[in-house]
């Protein structure tokens, strides 16, 4: 169980990372330090979510669902966060936070489907 749940984050936080980062560059964004920052709130953020989703999902009878929207929106406030307080090229942050996330989420759910 340990291997498989570290290997899920693993697989979870390089997913994410990737994903992001492509959103960032197809939106068209090019500064260097707002990318290592999109990178470095990820990591922040997406072992904290996952591990608290399997651990809700695991050990108590809450509804998934709706634990993954606390979850996403809790990593979306963070993340817009960070973006306000030392991004470069973010005109709205918690907007840009939502979209990255929204696409992330959406990218992992296909790829899920289709595995």
């Amino acid at each position: 169980m340990t291997q498989a749940l570290f290997e899920s984050l693993a697989l979870s936080l390089l997913a994410t990372l990737v994903l992001e980062a492509g959103f960032f560059l197809l939106v068209g964004k090019r500064e260097r330090k707002d990318l290592l920052l999109t990178c470095m709130v990820n990591v922040l953020t997406n072992p904290v979510v996952v591990l608290a989703y399997w651990l809700t999902v695991l050990y108590t009878t809450w509804n998934a669902a709706i634990m993954i929207v606390i979850l996403e929106m809790s990593a979306v406030f963070v993340e817009g966060y960070c973006y306000r307080q030392y991004g470069r090229c973010f005109k709205h942050p918690y907007l840009f936070s939502l979209a990255a996330n929204l696409f992330s989420f959406f990218s992992g759910f296909v790829i899920q489907w289709l595995i």
